[in-house]
């Protein structure tokens, strides 16, 4: 396929972001499709992107090589079951839609569909994110890279060697936005506490965030190192991670993740 083209069931944000990204990288406007009920949210699309767009999903899937599912996970089943039959033969389905398994989306679909399940997060809005991705057996080592062309335009992509891993991914880079948020704003809060006005300790917080990451990013170290190099002996840093250590903040957010990952593998099973 030199010119695949891709279609999204769906033109919400993530797939919005997917089709920025990939025009900014190696595709073209007349490659990319997309449906979606909403009129409204179409003709954004279009205006924004020079897209095809459409609100019958079967007339989308007969025209591209690759179907991208981009819809809410409760509405999956319906959008699925109505395809089989309007599907190319050999056609890759890539479904970032969280908590629905290859299994099922095998049975909406057909048994011999070759099926790409995705876990992007909220960073890809940006060209930030992270996915983990995990291919069936049928899927071939082109449609692999091209799902991974198609990913990477809005950060990068990992490949799991087993689905239950889908479950680890959601706990670590799925719910983590949410994680460094939840303490962005507790140092805000802080920060204003120690006197600071509140939008000094917001932007001295969220500037640090971002430097630190980017310096993990980029170092040849790993972060344990990293906070290390920070912690100078008896200083004011040393200090602070003493009390998170007090507080026992290594297992607090494991439990943390424990909980995400666990729910997300309930939500596979009630989806189901």
């Amino acid at each position: 396929m030199t010119a695949p083209r891709i279609g999204f069931i769906g033109a919400g944000n993530m797939a919005t972001s997917l089709i920025g990204g990939m025009l900014q990288g190696s595709f073209k406007p007349n490659q990319l499709m997309a449906s979606d009920r909403s009129d409204e949210q179409l003709e954004r699309l279009g205006r924004q992107f020079g897209i095809h767009t459409s609100t019958d999903n079967a007339q989308l899937a007969r025209d591209c090589d690759v179907l991208v599912l981009a819809v809410k996970p409760q509405v999956l089943q319906a959008v699925c079951r109505a395809l089989p039959n309007e599907r190319r033969a050999g056609q890759l389905v890539i479904s970032i839609a969280a908590g629905v398994t290859c299994s099922s989306l095998a049975e909406w679909l057909g048994a011999d569909t070759p099926l790409v399940r995705c876990m992007p997060n909220t960073p890809a809005l940006r060209g930030q994110g992270v996915s983990g991705l995990y291919a069936v057996e049928r899927v071939s080592d082109q449609q692999k890279k091209l799902t991974e062309t198609i990913l990477n335009a809005v950060g990068i992509s990992l490949w799991l060697e087993r689905e239950a891993q889908i479950d680890a991914v959601t706990a670590v880079s799925g719910s983590g936005p949410a994680y460094f948020f939840y303490l962005m704003e507790a140092m805000i809060d802080a920060g204003e506490q120690l006197g600071l006005p509140r939008e000094i300790a917001e932007r001295l917080t969220l500037f640090t965030a971002l430097g630190a990451a980017d310096m993990a990013v980029h170092s040849d170290v790993d972060s344990a190192e990293l906070r290390r190099r920070v912690t100078s002996p008896n200083g004011t840093t040393e200090q602070a991670i003493n009390s998170f250590t007090r507080d026992d903040l290594p297992g607090m957010v494991a439990r943390a993740m424990q909980a995400a990952a666990a729910r997300s593998a309930e939500l596979s099973k009630e989806l189901a």
